[in-house]
């Protein structure tokens, strides 16, 4: 599988060799429940109805909007959701729903090849 790209304003969407769907937030963006929404509908459209595990690189995400943070909660391509960042903000941003508020395993990770290899077990993708 070829890697494939998908960029807009506020962010990168990309499907990886691996089978990994890498969305990557641009730095201190703001996000609104149309940016997750939009995005969102991307990776389905990337996927074409496929499970892929996803890969969010929120590094430096400023605010994520309380309609926006209920739209994560949405059903989507993703079969897993590897939130990656860096400091203590993007811990809190990440930990905004509960675990089980989420359609599909979800964590939060610091390192990206950890991130990564949990995505990756007992992958179909």
């Amino acid at each position: 599988m070829e890697p494939t790209s998908n960029d807009s304003e506020k962010a990168t969407l990309e499907l990886l060799e691996n089978g990994v769907v890498c969305l990557t937030w641009q730095p201190q963006v703001n996000l609104e429940v149309a940016d997750v929404t939009a995005a969102m509908a991307r990776l389905d459209d990337l996927c074409r109805g496929l499970p892929h595990p996803l890969l969010v690189d929120m590094a430096g995400t400023k605010s994520v909007s309380h309609d926006a943070r209920a739209a994560f909660s949405l059903p989507s391509a993703a079969s897993r959701i590897a939130l990656l960042g860096s400091t203590p903000v993007d811990r809190v941003i990440a930990n905004f729903r509960r675990a089980d508020s989420f359609p599909c395993p979800t964590l939060f990770f610091t390192d990206r090849a950890e991130a990564v290899r949990w995505l990756l077990q007992d992958s179909t993708a």
